[in-house]
């Protein structure tokens, strides 16, 4: 039994621009990743003036947002990801599902028609 019957004379839509999207996903997810955490980092050299307190205030708020960047940034490749991988499954080809007999395809029964529906006002 065959579980997947491919369309016959079912053309196949060549790839687009998903594919090409799907490619470059993998270096932005890094480089957007390591952008956050490279300035995080460069925060931590930088030369605060003030006291510790506040210089340990700024430094933890630059990784708090660093932390956010980074999670919106996954995120949103996520996202993109999800949206290429659809339109290449739906670009793939096209399958026939199982026949099945119908009861009443020739003549509709008499209560299937719209006019024989009961009146619910």
């Amino acid at each position: 039994m065959n579980l997947f019957n491919v369309w016959p004379g079912f053309q196949q839509t060549p790839a687009g621009l998903e594919r090409v999207v799907l490619r470059k996903l993998p270096r932005v997810l890094w480089l957007g990743s390591a952008l956050p955490a490279l300035v995080a980092l460069l925060a931590r050299g930088f030369p605060w003036s003030g006291s510790d307190v506040d210089v340990a205030t700024h430094i933890q708020t630059i990784d708090i947002l660093a932390i956010g960047v980074v999670v919106l940034h996954w995120t949103l490749v996520l996202t993109v990801a999800i949206g290429a991988f659809i339109v290449m499954v739906m670009k793939g080809p096209a399958y026939v599902a199982d026949a099945y007999p119908l009861e009443h395809a020739d003549h509709p029964a008499p209560d299937s028609r719209p006019e024989a529906a009961p009146d619910r006002r």
